[in-house]
């Protein structure tokens, strides 16, 4: 069984991923979408630095994003001019920091689906009198509610795994900021393999659970548009 250490790791995980994925829809579904319409010169440019986390050491991201929040750096700053307050190694900052990190697993799904929508069914919403939003809200976004569940699914779970953004920007403040990766750290840290097994185990069982729910779906979406 989880001790009540873990257990609040835990909740503050799924708290962290559910709120880091319900903020990725929200801003990265109009981004996505810009990304597939546009032919913009700006799009490769904008493309790559939404693709920067894939490839950039999670350190090198955590190391840059710690000065970003610091009290006087580019986030951190005029934050604390409108009246609030520390970023760095609080849940906000967490939160700003798994934005940042999981943005490429939502917009590039999204992208995906969004440009394999067929134009036709755009222009005849067009015709038959539909608003951009309209359309967007009516024929855009249930078309591409494939996209939109592995989105989902793959933000949650990404963000459930960050190990080194989180411990450079968040630390390892028990009730506050420590997370699953970083308690399992911890518990290997103290050779306490049984606890560390058990939590280990715990996010590879809640990750394989999420992906196989994503191919079943995927593969009943596909059956039923045969």
């Amino acid at each position: 069984m989880f001790s009540p250490g873990d257990l609040q790791a835990l909740l503050i995980t799924l708290r962290l991923a559910l709120i880091t994925t319900l903020l990725l829809l929200v801003l990265g579904t109009p981004l996505a979408w810009w990304l597939a319409r546009t032919r913009s010169v700006l799009k490769l440019p904008l493309e790559a630095l939404v693709a920067l986390p894939l490839v950039l050491p999670p350190t090198v991201l955590g190391f840059y994003l710690l000065l970003a929040l610091a009290p006087d750096g580019l986030l951190g700053g005029p934050w604390r001019a409108l009246g609030g307050g520390a970023l760095a190694f609080t849940f906000t900052g967490l939160v700003i920091g798994s934005l940042i990190y999981s943005l490429p697993f939502v917009v590039q799904p999204l992208q995906t689906a969004f440009e394999g929508l067929e134009e036709r069914t755009l222009e005849a919403a067009a015709t038959l009198g539909a608003a951009p939003l309209d359309r967007f809200l009516t024929v855009v976004l249930p078309q591409a509610r494939q996209g939109l569940l592995s989105a989902a699914t793959l933000g949650f779970a990404h963000t459930v795994g960050e190990f080194g953004v989180v411990l450079m920007i968040g630390g390892n403040i028990p009730g506050r900021t420590q997370v699953l990766s970083i308690a399992i750290y911890d518990h290997v840290e103290a050779l306490d393999y049984g606890s560390a097994h058990l939590l280990s185990a715990s996010l590879l069982g809640l990750s394989f659970v999420m992906l196989l729910g994503v191919y079943v779906t995927n593969r009943r979406f596909r059956v039923r548009m045969r």
